[in-house]
């Protein structure tokens, strides 16, 4: 499968890219100190029915870092699609990823046919536990005494990623990405915003089918948040992947493409 590859300049950042595939656009945006590689097992698979986009966020994998200007990861998105002549598109994201698709929806809606969070985080989300809140504590703590290894070691050790530990395989991809990852978010001020109002109070305001995807051994918090988007979201699905955690999509590939073809093909 013939695959294009490049860098966009898009509002002053350099973002890289993939894409691959014809048909309905979707574009696919990554996790938290992950890239564009956490999706080899959905790309090709996804590109033989859709025009798939999967890019690097800005400060993470190949693209650059934020630079001190205000921006918006959605700006970012929009501006990468309309580069690439796309003007509506499904968005699928994960974690982080899933919240910047949640975002996307309310600020673009005319460019959003559905979105799809999966085990994802959500603007305005006012309640995560002190457990979570213990447990990632002294990750950025540790990269800003100047021991960068050391934190993403943590983070690779938290309970978020417990589940994929279990997979050789899965745990040995989600280490080479987190030994990739700079860090930046960790030790820098992100002049990065999410949508205003914050989208956990404007979950009404998505029109749009929406597909809510949760491994069922996830953490806590994200069970919170995929229940508070079933029920704020007027038309949604919620599927749970059995047996697996925040990494579902590479934990369980073959059961997450199907629940994403599925879902896309009765819109």
């Amino acid at each position: 499968m013939q695959t294009q590859s490049g860098f966009a300049v898009v509002n002053g950042a350099r973002l890289y890219y993939e894409v691959a595939g014809t048909g309905h656009p979707l574009a696919l945006i990554h996790g938290f100190s992950l890239d564009t590689r956490m999706w080899d097992d959905q790309f090709e698979a996804f590109a033989r029915q859709h025009r798939v986009v999967r890019y690097d966020v800005r400060g993470f994998g190949r693209s650059a870092p934020p630079e001190g200007e205000r921006y918006m990861n959605t700006g970012d998105l929009k501006a990468l699609l309309e580069t690439l002549g796309l003007a509506r598109a499904d968005i699928l994201g994960l974690s982080m990823g899933g919240g910047i698709a949640i975002d996307f929806a309310l600020t673009y809606p005319e460019a959003t046919r559905t979105p799809i969070p999966v085990d994802t985080t959500l603007g305005g989300y006012p309640r995560w536990s002190p457990e979570w809140e213990a447990a990632y504590a002294p990750i950025p703590a540790r990269a800003q005494a100047g021991d960068l290894a050391g934190a993403r070691q943590l983070w690779l050790g938290h309970p978020l990623f417990g589940p994929a530990r279990e997979n050789p395989g899965v745990a040995a991809r989600l280490g080479q990405m987190v030994a990739d990852y700079s860090g930046w978010h960790w030790v820098n001020a992100n002049p990065g915003r999410g949508a205003t109002p914050p989208a956990a109070g404007r979950l009404d305001q998505i029109a749009a089918p929406t597909l809510v995807i949760l491994g069922e051994r996830d953490l806590p918090d994200f069970h919170a948040i995929a229940d508070a988007l079933h029920r704020g979201v007027p038309n949604t699905r919620k599927a749970v992947l059995p047996g697996v955690g925040h990494m579902s999509n590479m934990e369980a590939p073959r059961p997450f493409n199907e629940n994403v073809l599925d879902f896309l093909a009765g819109i």
